[in-house]
């Protein structure tokens, strides 16, 4: 190999470029490859330099068995990941995606706060913060899971306690009477069945889509949320029950997927109702905030907490506070404004 390269930058037979560095107290250099990758005959660009001096002050990387790569592919067999929710770990397999391509060749044991902070911080400058708190709550499981397999000493886990960026959310709103009504008048067949359904149920889009006709007695479903695993019974009421009478039962579920062989993913159910909210100009609510409807309008009835999370299966009351405040507080003004002309 030519050494026209600087120090820990080296290049193979094929050309590809590789950040090469020997483990503290010796042992078998670990090949990283970079991603800055040029031909041999042209000059060293800035990118290089840059990504050495980050790959230096990187934690050390180690030999197999004992990398973060060990721990995912521990971790993706464990039951603390097979056993969550679908949309669960399809939202942490992008992350877990990213740890092993990104710093898979790292030891747990080498990773410090500092790291960890480090990181978070380039992950919102390169994404978004929200997005970057995620992938750091994801890393903090990992690194639990290192503990676990005796890579960490316990209580030793660097990402635990780094704060989490804060950033203006925007919050989810429910869906305007108006836009509803826009919405029916848009869609049709499947579209807007699937609409009725995530608005009469009030559940979120990973279970709507799976229901199955044998959940469906004619007057209710009974179905197991797939994120809480809590067994919901969901009296239909008579637009929905009407449209669902109406429709034939050609497949086990009822939002098939194109050849009718399983539930309509994810994506398909996104896009028609997307494709209908732009039509109308609701882009600023999405499939979740059906769901916030529906709590909402529980909420603005009088409802109680326990009355709505027995309908929409919440857990927490923090939780279902996000979506019934702002409908109480809406409620109450009324009923005060009311209360006043009727005194006036």
């Amino acid at each position: 190999m030519k050494r026209d390269l600087p120090p820990y930058i080296y290049r193979d037979k094929r050309g590809t470029l590789f950040f090469v560095k020997r483990p503290p107290g010796g042992g078998k250099p670990t090949w990283v490859k970079l991603e800055t990758q040029f031909p041999p005959d042209a000059a060293v660009p800035f990118a290089l330099h840059q990504e050495r001096e980050r790959l230096l002050s990187a934690p050390a990387p180690v030999a197999g068995g004992q990398d973060l790569a060990a721990v995912l592919r521990a971790y993706r067999v464990h039951q603390k990941y097979t056993r969550k929710a679908s949309r669960t770990r399809q939202d942490y397999d992008k992350h877990l995606v990213y740890f092993d391509e990104k710093m898979g060749h790292l030891s747990p044991s080498n990773i410090e706060r500092r790291h960890v902070i480090k990181w978070l911080d380039a992950w919102a400058a390169k994404e978004t913060p929200h997005r970057a708190n995620y992938r750091l709550r994801v890393l903090r499981i990992v690194l639990e899971h290192a503990i676990d397999m005796g890579l960490l000493p316990t209580g030793g886990n660097p990402a635990k306690g780094v704060s989490e960026l804060e950033y203006d959310r925007i919050e989810r709103q429910p869906w305007p009477v108006e836009m509803v009504e826009a919405f029916r008048a848009a869609a049709d067949g499947e579209t807007l069945l699937l609409f009725e359904a995530l608005l009469a149920l009030g559940q979120r889009i990973g279970d709507t889509r799976q229901l199955k006709w044998a959940d469906y007695d004619g007057e209710a479903f009974l179905l197991r949320q797939g994120k809480t695993k809590t067994r919901l019974y969901l009296p239909v009421p008579p637009v929905l029950k009407s449209m669902l009478d109406a429709t034939p039962r050609r497949a086990l579920f009822i939002f098939p997927n194109q050849d009718r062989t399983g539930p309509l993913s994810y994506r398909g159910a996104h896009d028609r109702v997307m494709k209908v909210r732009r039509a109308i100009g609701a882009e600023a609510y999405d499939l979740h905030s059906l769901r916030h409807t529906k709590a909402s309008e529980l909420a603005e009835a009088g409802h109680d907490d326990a009355t709505i999370m027995s309908i929409t299966g919440h857990k927490s009351v923090a939780a279902l506070r996000i979506y019934t405040d702002a409908a109480r507080q809406k409620a109450r003004a009324m009923r005060a404004q009311e209360q006043n002309k009727n005194g006036s």
